[in-house]
Order: structure tokens, then sequence, then C-alpha cells
């Protein structure tokens, strides 16, 4: 019996607060009919924006001329490799150790240029989004508050006019 009584009377109390909650937010509630709301596919917009096809154009002709500096590198790197397997029976071993070090000088300072390469090349694109980003905020904004919407959401909440926005209210009885 007891058991039982302890299960019924943490349900009221649950069921007593949440009517008093739901007391509280009836308003709020009816105010929702009314709310304007919009959503924004942000993935969509960061690929098709014309801002970012003209910041990729910016980092493809920025990086052309590294990428190919590195293309002649490669290629420099397999003539050698090809003339060691062409030539590899007729070749002095002094003569093939040779080659055998300048291609591992050659593969090092190609990786290593590489991965500079590609380190500039994503610090210059996080650089570009960022600034993509911005843009694509201010814009949402400035669109939400011309054309009267009162939330805005994509992967989270952009953009929440005054009238649905109640954390002043909710830290007001928080601080009771």
């Amino acid at each position: 019996m007891e058991l039982i009584l302890n299960k019924i009377i943490p349900t009221k109390a649950l069921l007593g607060l949440i009517l008093f909650v739901l007391s509280f937010s009836a308003p709020y509630t009816l105010q929702a009919a009314n709310l304007k709301i919009g959503f924004v596919n942000i993935l969509k917009v960061l690929d098709l924006a014309p801002q970012a096809k003209k910041a990729d154009a910016r980092l493809k002709q920025e990086f052309a001329p590294k990428e190919k500096e590195l293309a002649r590198s490669r290629d420099d790197i397999r003539r050698v490799e090809e003339r060691v397997r062409k030539e590899e029976d007729t070749m002095s071993s002094k003569e093939l150790s040779r080659l055998a070090k300048q291609l591992r000088a050659q593969r090092r300072d190609f990786e290593r240029e590489q991965e500079a390469l590609r380190e500039d090349f994503n610090f210059r694109r996080n650089e570009e989004l960022n600034k993509l980003q911005k843009d694509i905020f201010k814009a949402i904004v400035s669109l939400s508050k011309e054309e009267g919407y009162d939330l805005v959401v994509g992967e989270g909440v952009i953009y929440a006019s005054d009238q649905v926005d109640i954390t002043d209210q909710v830290l007001r009885r928080l601080e009771r």
C-alpha cells in the first residue's frame, strides 16, 4: 500500500507543477498563433550565394600558381623515378645511390610544400567562409526585420523579435 501511495503522490505533484507552469504560459501560447516564422536552409545559402562563388573563384586564382608549381615538382619526381626504373640495370651503384638520395629529398620537399599549401588554403578558405557567414547573418536579420518576421530558424535560432523573447521574464522569475 505504501508503495502505491509513493507512486501516486509524486505523479500528482508532477501534474500540479505542469498545470501551474501551463497557467503562466497560456497567454504566450495564444500569441504564438499570430507569429510570422521563417526558415533558412543555411547549407543551401552557403552553396548558392553569389558571394560564395566569388570567394571560390578568388581562392582558385590565388592558389593556382602554387598548385602549378607543385604539379611541376610532382612531374620532376616522376621523371627521375622513371629514369631510375629504365636505367637501373645499366647505372653504376654510385649513380643509383645519388638518384635515390635526390628522389628522397625531392619527395620530402614536395610533401612539405604540399602540406604548406594545404594549410594556407584551409586558412584562407576559413577566412572567406567566416566573412560569408557574417554577410549571410546580416542579410537574414535585415530581411527578417524588413519583412516583419518574429522568428527565423535555421540550424538554430537566427533571429527572434522582442515579441517572442521571454528571456528577461524568465530571469525575473528565477530571481524571485
